[in-house]
């Protein structure tokens, strides 16, 4: 499974906090995705990241 992050983004950090391996924050101040296949043992804080994001930006791909 892969992640993505839309722009409707408000850069809080509240994924990169959670899941640092697969979020991070860009230069624009916004989160990004790794494109890469979540590995098993982080599909757990990945999901969590999606799921407390405040505006829904992120999105299972």
């Amino acid at each position: 499974m892969k992640y993505v992050v839309d722009d409707s983004c408000i850069g809080c950090g509240l994924c990169e906090g959670t899941c640092p391996e697969i979020f991070s924050i860009g230069d624009d101040g916004k989160a990004h995705a790794k494109d890469i296949e979540v590995p098993e043992d982080q599909a757990d804080a990945a999901a969590e990241a999606m799921d407390g994001c405040p505006v829904g930006a992120i999105q299972e791909a």
